[in-house]
């Protein structure tokens, strides 16, 4: 999704929130890119796709950007605490796991990483599921009515979004877990591995071998799911079964997050932020596409699912009292 906002230039003059976007969607274009060479390790050697040189590529300027950002903080840190001290309430992730490297419980090549993983499996995954979210709402003008009907009762038309007012969001919630059951951000889960020999659903599954859960394929089975290409958020309302949805996998019919001991450790952390953005920009603005453009949901399908076609909304203002958006 495209709005205005005031990009974060780095002293080098580098737009690093652009910077980081186009970083983590090549990675996760890369690593979901089928390889020759992981079918035929006699032909890695030539890297026939350049997949190779590809993941060197960008991993070298993943490193860039990284240390552009820490080299950033430690000058800012020297500026604004002479004696290297900071107080605990002014500490964000990066400045953590700076002090864990002075502290030599880490170092500088693992700060990268974890950093790294954040950026892919949190901040990629987060935006996709807010742009598939958009587009289904603006492209269903009831849903969109209901959900800022909601919001207007909830919040307020005199008030901002705050974390108090989202466990009481219950069409919005219905509305992201439909997201997700039609739009699962990781349509084919990370593999999994037997350590022994086991037998599920009458298949026998040998020790050692990679399994693959078609997560896309089981969100819109008809055996599963009435009407399930439909967007219908309604389906996850408390009402409209027996069933307690949420996001750990109890329910096999939907596991956006995985399930079991591989669940993804941060959905409380994802469930509140998506609730919040989300909250936020159908409660502050109205939305429309762009003259001449029409929506389009078309996929493109990878290790994570992403609309084919970026969208482009144009923000208008909603709330009565412009100094809300100060």
């Amino acid at each position: 999704m495209v709005w205005d906002d005031t990009p974060y230039i780095g002293e080098k003059g580098i737009n690093l929130g652009v910077e980081l976007q186009t970083m983590a969607s090549n990675i996760t274009k890369i690593m979901g890119q089928p390889n020759l060479s992981d079918f035929f390790p006699t032909l890695a050697w030539f890297d026939l796709q350049g997949v190779e040189r590809n993941m060197k590529n960008v991993a070298k300027k993943r490193d860039q950007i990284f240390e552009s950002i820490i080299e950033d903080r430690i000058k800012s840190n020297n500026k604004m605490s002479p004696d290297g001290i900071l107080h605990e309430g002014n500490k964000d992730l990066l400045q953590i796991l700076l002090d864990l490297e002075d502290q030599q419980d880490l170092n500088m090549t693992q700060v990268k990483a974890l950093l790294s993983d954040f950026m892919i499996a949190g901040t990629e995954t987060t935006t996709s599921l807010i742009e598939w979210a958009m587009a289904n709402i603006m492209r269903n003008n009831k849903v969109m009515k209901k959900i800022q009907e909601e919001l207007v009762e909830i919040v307020g038309l005199n008030n901002m979004v705050e974390e108090s007012h989202l466990p009481k969001l219950q069409y919005l919630d219905a509305t992201i877990k439909e997201t997700f059951r039609l739009h699962p951000i990781a349509p084919i889960l990370l593999p999994r591995v037997p350590s022994k020999d086991c037998v599920v659903g009458g298949y026998t599954i040998p020790k050692g071998c990679v399994i693959f859960l078609n997560v896309i394929s089981i969100h819109r089975n008809p055996q599963c799911w009435d009407k399930p290409l439909e967007f219908k958020p309604e389906r996850f309302l408390a009402n409209e079964g027996t069933n307690k949805w949420d996001y750990n996998g109890n329910d096999l019919k939907f596991l956006p997050f995985g399930s079991g001991r591989r669940l993804c450790p941060c959905v409380p952390l994802a469930e509140k932020m998506q609730m919040l953005i989300l909250a936020s920009l159908l409660h502050s603005f109205d939305w429309s596409l762009p003259n001449a453009e029409e929506h389009d949901l078309s996929e493109s399908f990878g290790i994570t699912l992403k609309k084919t076609k970026p969208l482009i909304a144009i923000p208008y203002q909603r709330l009565p009292d412009a100094s809300l958006y100060m």
